[in-house]
């Protein structure tokens, strides 16, 4: 695919369209394998005036590919990803190969020390790619912890999870439903027994992986007890025991990892397909921009968490990696929605706002 390049661009021609890392999140390698030997055998004269292949739409949503069950199937199976069964390998020997590096921030508590769990603690994992790392953007596949309890010690961790997909404030976050629905829930594997160290993950897999920039943990205890009366497991706050003198123990966090993979990102790009919106670079190149930001909208809303109603992280990237303002964002999603709907056999779906 090529784009058609005006006077201020001219000889910059990309072999590809700046979305194609995103794209990929939802296409089988043979369709992506297809597509570029199409494109490698067919004479360029032969490309449409919108600078697309014209045997690229067969492998759109759009197209007839689409609606074959051994096309859905296929999709469904052969993700362009790691499969479950062998992520949850390279979980098992934490293999640094898909870890993806990112910075502690915590007031309340330092990795590989003691301290006391009766009250909440708060740790956040950040990537701030705005600064260190603006041409990627992140996946996250599972989340890990290590934690270690003192020895005798009843207390059950119990953490709450948010994840912000591109940055912004905290409040632009999403609640992880964790063991609820068909949401996983946390896996507990023994490290040591001596010091009682157990590693927590929770493994996203690709049904459920997601955009992430930074991941809020918050962490309470609670006590672990067995009723006389029923012999059945109940649990108590730190702060409702009768005999505060009692030693509840201690604990220690030893890593936080976030695990998953970061994929090229060019916002100077999807700015480009943007201006094109008001000013064409040639007849045609206004409809190729906005069939390029619908796929692209499509390909990174169908991250979305979990919920009754997707979430709108297409305009979170916009907000906070492209820097546009509310109304631009506003705007652009308009001028999509009303492109969509002259479209043959559109797909329209409701969203959520997340980012303000």
């Amino acid at each position: 695919m090529r784009w058609q390049c005006g006077t201020r661009f001219r000889g910059l021609r990309p072999a590809v369209a700046p979305w194609t890392a995103l794209l990929a999140l939802g296409l089988p390698g043979w369709v992506l394998a297809v597509s570029a030997t199409a494109a490698a055998v067919v004479p360029e004269q032969h490309a449409s005036v919108a600078g697309q292949h014209p045997l690229d739409w067969l492998l759109t949503d759009r197209g007839p590919f689409h609606r074959a069950q051994e096309y859905a199937d296929f999709m469904e199976r052969y993700r362009q990803d790691l499969q479950d069964l062998e992520l949850k390998y390279l979980l098992q020997k934490q293999d640094s190969r898909i870890e993806v590096h990112s910075i502690f921030i915590s007031n309340d508590m330092r990795l590989g020390s003691w301290f006391d769990p009766s009250w909440r603690k708060r740790m956040l994992l950040t990537l701030k790619s705005n600064k260190y790392k603006p041409g990627l953007v992140h996946v996250m596949l599972a989340l890990s912890l290590q934690i270690c309890l003192t020895k005798n010690s009843t207390l059950e961790p119990v953490m709450a999870i948010y994840v912000n997909p591109f940055g912004g404030s905290h409040s632009e976050s999403w609640f992880m439903p964790v063991n609820e629905g068909s949401f996983p829930d946390w896996e507990r594997t023994n490290v040591d027994a001596a010091a009682q160290c157990q590693n927590w993950t929770i493994t996203l897999g690709n049904r459920w992986k997601t955009f992430f920039e930074t991941v809020h943990v918050y962490l309470r205890s609670r006590i672990k007890s067995l009723d006389d009366s029923s012999n059945e497991t109940i649990y108590y706050e730190p702060l409702e025991m009768t005999d505060p003198s009692k030693n509840l123990g201690y604990m220690k966090i030893n890593t936080l990892q976030v695990f998953g993979y970061s994929l090229p990102f060019d916002p100077d790009a999807i700015r480009d397909l943007i201006l094109q919106l008001d000013y064409p670079y040639t007849q045609g190149s206004q409809d190729s921009a906005l069939l390029q930001l619908i796929e692209l909208r499509d390909r990174v809303n169908q991250l979305s968490p979990p919920g009754k109603v997707r979430l709108d992280l297409f305009s979170c990237l916009l907000r906070h990696r492209l820097k546009l303002a509310n109304n631009e964002v506003g705007r652009i999603q308009s001028s999509l929605r009303a492109f969509n709907s002259k479209l043959p056999n559109p797909v329209e779906y409701e969203t959520g706002k997340l980012c303000s």
